[in-house]
């Protein structure tokens, strides 16, 4: 495993290897990486959107949480599930989030 771009520590936790933009562009010649990125970027692009709309208020997850009576680790699976397809969170959570934000939550067709 000399090429493994995860390492394990000690304590049987895995190490997070560091990924550049470098790395990004690297994958992305590939033709079957570069369809599947391609198919997520509306997720890509509504990920975008709801980390912007938090550093926009400057607001951790934690108070998030507390704006939305919820907790921090709740707010941080909404914020990954639109990263994968295991989970897509309901209209009223995102209303919910965009409210603890400040901001309204409105949705476009293109």
């Amino acid at each position: 495993m000399a090429n493994a771009r995860i390492r394990e520590t000690r304590a049987g936790q895995f190490d997070p290897v560091t990924h550049t933009p470098a790395d990004t562009a690297n994958l992305l010649t590939k033709p079957g990486v570069k369809l599947a990125y391609d198919a997520l970027e509306d997720e890509y692009k509504a990920l975008r959107a709801i980390l912007e709309v938090r550093r926009e208020a400057g607001l951790t997850q934690a108070q998030i949480a507390e704006r939305m009576g919820t907790t921090a680790s709740a707010v941080s699976r909404l914020e990954a599930s639109l990263a994968s397809e295991k989970h897509s969170p309901s209209f009223a959570t995102l209303r919910k989030y965009a409210a603890a934000c400040g901001k309204k939550l409105i949705i476009s067709f293109a």
